[in-house]
């Protein structure tokens, strides 16, 4: 059977890290998929990529940069409901994509948070995904069969992984309490804020 194995980072650079070394290890990169906030466009189309075909039909905003090889020379710029804009690869990003389009139902709850649940993420987590790429992190997430999961779950929480017991607390003692779509998306200034209360400011 195949399991969905998922991570948060703070940074693009961490998560950029988690995805090669899960190709690296083996898992294919069309069962790996990466979401990232680029409110504060972070990433540009100065030095264009491959698109993602799936995730250009309809809500594609252009190319941004990626790294040499693998998915991440795939990463293509959308925009999701209640997140903004994002630099994105992967089997998620299409479902994503259409929900943000009205092409695909992505569920109630909106497209990041409906592509999650579909993929086999609870509920419960996939809304504080969500809320952690809408508060400027990066998501990774793994289709991988039962022999690998341990591998690919041990890979993500290798290094600077948000931990999501520790920063689901934090949300909910500041108010939050769901992902909501269509609450406006965090602004630059606001996502520097969230970094820097987490990370001391690092991109």
């Amino acid at each position: 059977m195949t399991q969905t194995v998922t991570a948060l980072y703070d940074t693009y650079d961490s998560a950029a890290s988690a995805v090669n070394a899960l190709e690296a290890s083996g898992i294919p990169h069309s069962d790996i998929s990466i979401v990232s906030s680029n409110v504060d466009n972070r990433y540009s189309k100065d030095r264009p990529t491959n698109a993602v075909e799936d995730a250009g039909k309809g809500a594609g905003i252009g190319a941004a940069v990626g790294a040499v090889g693998g998915l991440l020379t795939g990463l293509g710029l959308l925009a999701i409901p209640g997140i903004g804009p994002v630099v994105a690869a992967g089997w998620l990003v299409a479902t994503a994509a259409g929900a943000a389009t009205g092409a695909v139902v992505g569920g109630a709850a909106g497209g990041l948070v409906g592509s999650l649940t579909g993929a086999g993420v609870p509920e419960r987590e996939a809304h504080f995904y969500a809320e952690g790429v809408r508060r400027g992190g990066t998501l990774v997430i793994a289709r991988v069969d039962d022999a690998r999961a341990s591998t690919a779950r041990g890979i993500l929480q290798r290094d600077k992984w948000v931990d999501p017991a520790v920063r689901g607390a934090a949300y909910r003692e500041s108010g939050w309490t769901s992902f909501d779509e269509s609450a406006p998306a965090y602004t630059a200034d606001q996502i520097a804020a969230e970094r820097a209360r987490h990370i001391g400011g690092g991109i």
